[in-house]
C-alpha cells in the first residue's frame, strides 16, 4: 500500500498546523543529527514558530557556527541565499502574525455585534451559541459574588446584634447596681430617723425609772 502524497500548502486549521509543526521540527532536527553524524559536518538550525518561539539545534555551539558563517566572504554563493531565506522567514512570520491579529480582531467585533452582515447562518448560529455560553458564565459568576456579599453582610449583622446584646446586658447590670445603692441609702436614712424620734419622744424616761426605784426602796 503506497503512502498518499500530501499537498504542500499552508494548513488552515491552527491546531493541526501546530501539531504538524512539532512533528516536522523534530524530524528536521533528527535528520540534521544524522547528517552531522554520518558526514562529520557542523550543522546549526534555527527555527521560529508562527507565534515567534525559537527552536534551535547545533552540533557544537550555535554562536560559534554563526561567527564562522559571518567570516565567509560576501561573494560566497551561500551568503546571498541565506540572507534571502532569513528575510523571507521574517516576512512570513510577520504575515502570519498580521493575519492572526486580523482574525482575532474580527472575532472580537463579531462578539460585540459589529460587522455581522458578512456572516452566514451557520456562523451566526455558532456565534449565538458562544454568546449564550458566555452570558450564562457571566450570570453564574455574578450570582456567586452576590451570594458571597449577602453572606458577608449576614455575618456582620450577627456580630452587630451580638455586640448590641452585650451592651444591653452591661447597661442592665449598671442600672441594677445603681438601684441597689439608692435603696441601701434610703434604708439607712429611715433607721437614723427612727432612732432620733424615739429619743425625742421620751426625754425623761431614765429619770422616771430612777424615781420609781427610789420609791420602792423607801416603802
Amino acid at each position: 500500500m503506497t503512502r498518499q502524497k500530501i499537498e504542500i500548502k499552508k494548513i488552515d486549521n491552527i491546531a493541526a498546523r501546530q501539531v504538524t509543526f512539532s512533528k516536522r521540527r523534530r524530524g528536521l532536527f533528527k535528520k540534521a543529527h544524522e547528517l552531522a553524524t554520518l558526514c562529520d559536518a557542523d550543522i546549526a538550525l534555527i527555527v521560529f514558530s508562527a507565534s515567534g518561539k525559537l527552536f534551535d539545534y547545533s552540533t557544537s555551539s550555535t554562536q560559534e557556527l554563526l561567527r564562522r558563517q559571518n567570516m565567509v566572504p560576501e561573494n560566497n554563493n551561500f551568503t546571498q541565499p541565506v540572507a534571502v531565506a532569513s528575510s523571507q522567514l521574517g516576512n512570513s512570520v510577520h504575515a502570519e502574525l498580521a493575519e492572526e491579529f486580523a482574525t482575532k480582531t474580527n472575532e472580537l467585533r463579531h462578539m460585540r455585534g459589529e460587522e455581522l452582515q458578512g456572516l452566514g447562518i451557520e456562523e451566526l448560529k455558532q456565534l449565538e451559541k458562544l454568546l449564550e455560553i458566555g452570558l450564562s458564565r457571566v450570570v453564574e459568576t455574578k450570582d456567586e459574588k452576590f451570594l458571597k456579599e449577602i453572606g458577608a453582610i449576614k455575618e456582620k449583622e450577627a456580630l452587630l446584634m451580638k455586640e448590641n446584646q452585650r451592651l444591653r446586658n452591661q447597661m442592665a447590670n449598671l442600672n441594677g447596681e445603681q438601684e441597689q445603692a439608692v435603696i441601701g441609702g434610703h434604708n439607712n436614712s429611715l433607721g437614723s430617723n427612727t432612732s432620733n424620734s424615739s429619743s425625742s419622744a421620751n426625754p425623761n424616761s431614765q429619770h422616771y425609772d430612777s424615781s420609781d426605784i427610789s420609791l420602792e426602796l423607801g416603802l
